[in-house]
């Protein structure tokens, strides 16, 4: 089968919410279009990101009621979790520092380039700073010392623990979005769900205590019944601003 240009794929994509349980999907295919989500764009390339796919029918029906008893998850063929972890930043950080050493082998300071420096010094310095926090104590300071600097020039004020928590949730977001626009490109369906029992669903998938669910995707190929109705959006015009 022909894959879908973006546009057409954009297009095609509907949140489906009965699948076709005669029709089967090939879940290589599937792996593949979650590790095309995984070049989706993410904060400073932290990839504080984890990505389930569940293809055990047993697990899908243990899901299932965690998530209502949706259709979009009672019919699914299969379910990828899309999970945070903000709380493998030191690790990812440190992947980071490594990727840097091999594109720039280590060398004394004063020989370093200024790409190098910066590089460098944002993910040894500035990540951390970002971060690190201990009970948030030092996010209330960090947030105290930002508003104080941000009197007098433009400064990244988004430094607590809990705006850290929505960028790693964002990031988290833009990689799902190209995981069921590569599943639309092949054909098949999808369907974000935000609704369920996040708690019970890490339980069952036996996550550990810093990971958090983002969103869980049903996939399967639909039902004509499976799209509930005509594509709404609000008029362009009232949420396109030009400036």
């Amino acid at each position: 089968m022909t894959q879908k240009t973006v546009e057409e794929a954009i297009n095609y994509r509907r949140s489906v919410r009965i699948y076709d349980p005669e029709k089967k999907i090939d879940s290589a295919l599937v792996k593949k279009c979650i590790y095309q989500a995984s070049f989706a764009p993410n904060s400073s390339n932290m990839q504080l990101w984890e990505f389930y796919h569940i293809t055990s029918k047993e697990t899908i029906q243990k899901i299932a009621p965690l998530c209502f008893n949706q259709n979009a998850a009672r019919t699914a063929q299969e379910l990828v979790v899309f999970v945070t972890r903000k709380d493998l930043w030191k690790k990812r950080k440190n992947s980071n520092l490594q990727m840097i050493d091999a594109i720039f082998p280590p060398k004394p300071k004063s020989e370093q380039s200024s790409r190098e420096k910066v590089s460098r010094n944002y993910y040894g310095k500035l990540i951390p700073f970002a971060y690190s926090d201990f009970l948030g104590i030092f996010g209330f300071l960090k947030y105290l010392m930002i508003l104080v600097i941000g009197l007098f020039k433009p400064i990244f004020r988004e430094v607590r623990n809990s705006d850290m928590r929505i960028v790693a949730h964002k990031t988290c977001a833009l990689a799902a979005e190209n995981f069921m626009l590569s599943m639309a490109a092949e054909g098949y369906d999808t369907c974000p769900m935000e609704g369920s029992d996040t708690w019970r669903v890490k339980k069952v998938l036996n996550l550990p205590r810093g990971a958090e669910i983002n969103m869980i995707v049903s996939c399967g190929i639909r039902k004509p019944e499976g799209v509930y109705g005509k594509r709404f959006r609000i008029p362009f015009e009232e949420v396109y601003k030009e400036i």
